[in-house]
C-alpha cells in the first residue's frame, strides 16, 4: 500500500513538473548586454603620419578596428577596386557551389567592347572562371569582370544590383555601383571606409584569393577562330613585389577617380587594411598604403583567444530529456593590442546561464566568455549549446522520476 500511495505521489510530482511555468531568466552575473558586438575603435594616429591623399583608413581585419582615418566616409570615384565586390560575389557563388573553377564562361559582345583595362577577350572566346578571376585580380580586367558578372548573373544589371544589395548588407551607405568594373559613370562611387569593410570580408572569408591577387607576372592563352595566342598578364598592384607580408588586394585609376589602391598585408597572425583614395599620382597612393602598414605592423598586435582548451561546465536544463546540457565557445575573440599592451593585460571570465529551459537547439546561446582590460570589458563571445535537448513528455519525467525512486530506496 505504501508503494502504490508513493507512485500515486511520483506521479503528482511529475504533472507538476511538466505544466507548473518554472521562471527561467537566463541569470548572469553580469550587465545585460549578451549581443555579440564587433569592435570599432578609432585610435589617435600618430601626429608624423601625414597624407597628401584626401582619403584614406587604416583597418585591421578580424576585429574591424580602424587604426588611422582621414575623411574616411567621403563618397569619391573608386575605379577598379570596384572590382573587390565583384571578386566578393564571384568567391561567395564558388563557395555556395552555383558556380566551379572549371566552368567555362562564354564573352559576350558586351563583356568584349569594355575598353579600359583589359586582356582583350573576344566574343564568343571561353576561358575557365579560375582565368577570369585571375584577369580580374592581377591585370584588372574590365572584359573578364564582365563576362564574369554575366556568367553569374545572367546580366551585368542583374549583377550589379546584387553588388549594391550586398554593400547594403555589410553597411557600406556610402556605395552605390553602377557597373561591374569601376569605369568612370554617374552614381557610381564608394568612400575609402566603405571599401575596407568590403576588403575584410573578401581576404576574411577567402584569403584564397591572395594566391591570385599576389602573383606577379603570368600568362594566359586566347582561344579564337584565329588559333592560339599567349597574352601576358602584370599585376597593378607594384607592392607585391616588395612589401613583407603582402597578401593583395587590388587598385584603380580612372581621369575623375585618380589613384586608388586598397593594399592588405598579413604579418604575426594580423591582417591589415589601408585604402588610398584619389591620389594624385601612383607613386604616392604606394607609397602611402606603405606609410599606413608600416604604421600599423610597428605599433599594434593582436591577441586572439580560439577558446581550444576553454573547459567549460555543463547547464541544468528544465523539462528537458537530459538534466544538462554541454557548451561549446561561439569563436575565436580578437583584439587589437596597442604597442606595449600584452595577452597577460586581458583577463577572461567565463558567465554562465543557472538554467535554461527546454526545448535547447544546438547554437542556442547559453553563456559568455567575457574579455576585460584593466577592469573594463573590451568584448565577448558567446557559448553556445553543444547539442539539442528535447522538451521531456510525461513518460520521460515518470521514468527519471522512478528510476531516482527506486534508487534512492535500493539497500
Amino acid at each position: 500500500m505504501k508503494k502504490i500511495t508513493s507512485l500515486i505521489l511520483l506521479c503528482s510530482i511529475v504533472i507538476t513538473l511538466l505544466f507548473t511555468d518554472t521562471s527561467l531568466a537566463k541569470t548572469q552575473n553580469t550587465s545585460p548586454d549578451l549581443e555579440d558586438e564587433v569592435i570599432m575603435v578609432t585610435a589617435m594616429a600618430d601626429t608624423r603620419l601625414e597624407l597628401n591623399s584626401p582619403s584614406a583608413i587604416l583597418m585591421e581585419g578580424s576585429t574591424g578596428t580602424i587604426i588611422f582615418e582621414k575623411n574616411k566616409d567621403e563618397q569619391l570615384k573608386p575605379a577598379s577596386i570596384t572590382k573587390i565586390m565583384t571578386l566578393l560575389l564571384i568567391f561567395e557563388a564558388l563557395d555556395a557551389g552555383q558556380i566551379k573553377l572549371t566552368d567555362d564562361v562564354t564573352v559576350s559582345e558586351h563583356a568584349a567592347s569594355m575598353g579600359g583595362s583589359q586582356v582583350y577577350l573576344e566574343p564568343n572566346e571561353k576561358q575557365t572562371v579560375d582565368t577570369m578571376i585571375k584577369c580580374i585580380a592581377v591585370a584588372s580586367a574590365n572584359d573578364a569582370s564582365v563576362a564574369m558578372a554575366e556568367h553569374i548573373a545572367g546580366s551585368e544589371e542583374e549583377f550589379v544590383a546584387r553588388m549594391n544589395k550586398r554593400a547594403k548588407e555589410l553597411g557600406m551607405i556610402n556605395t552605390n555601383f553602377v557597373n561591374s568594373c569601376g569605369l568612370d559613370a554617374d552614381g557610381h562611387y564608394s568612400s575609402a571606409y566603405d571599401i575596407a569593410i568590403m576588403s575584410r570580408e573578401l581576404i576574411t572569408r577567402f584569403p584564397q584569393v591572395s594566391n591570385y591577387a599576389t602573383i606577379w607576372m603570368d600568362t594566359i592563352i586566347h582561344t579564337t577562330r584565329r588559333g592560339q595566342t599567349e597574352f601576358g598578364l602584370s599585376n597593378t598592384n607594384k607592392l607585391v613585389r616588395f612589401y613583407d607580408g603582402i597578401t593583395g588586394l587590388k587598385t584603380g585609376s580612372t581621369g575623375l577617380a585618380k589613384y586608388c589602391l586598397s593594399a592588405t598585408a598579413r604579418r604575426n597572425n594580423m591582417d591589415l587594411i589601408a585604402v588610398i583614395m584619389a591620389a594624385p599620382d601612383t607613386k604616392t597612393r604606394f607609397n602611402e598604403a606603405t606609410k599606413l602598414l608600416n604604421y600599423g605592423f610597428a605599433n599594434y598586435s593582436i591577441y586572439a583567444d580560439d577558446n581550444e582548451n576553454t573547459e567549460l561546465l555543463p547547464v541544468r536544463v528544465i523539462k528537458g530529456v537530459q538534466d544538462m546540457v554541454e557548451g561549446k565557445p561561439g569563436g575565436t575573440f580578437s583584439y587589437l593590442c596597442s604597442k606595449g599592451m600584452t595577452s597577460d593585460d586581458i583577463e577572461k571570465r567565463i558567465i554562465l546561464y543557472e538554467e535554461v529551459e527546454a526545448p535547447v537547439v544546438e547554437n542556442d546561446k547559453i553563456g559568455e566568455i567575457e574579455y576585460y582590460f584593466d577592469g573594463e570589458k573590451i568584448g565577448s563571445i558567446d557559448i553556445l549549446a553543444a547539442q539539442n535537448v528535447d522538451k521531456a513528455r510525461f513518460n520521460n519525467c515518470f521514468s527519471k522520476v522512478l528510476k531516482r525512486f527506486f534508487l534512492s530506496n535500493k539497500e
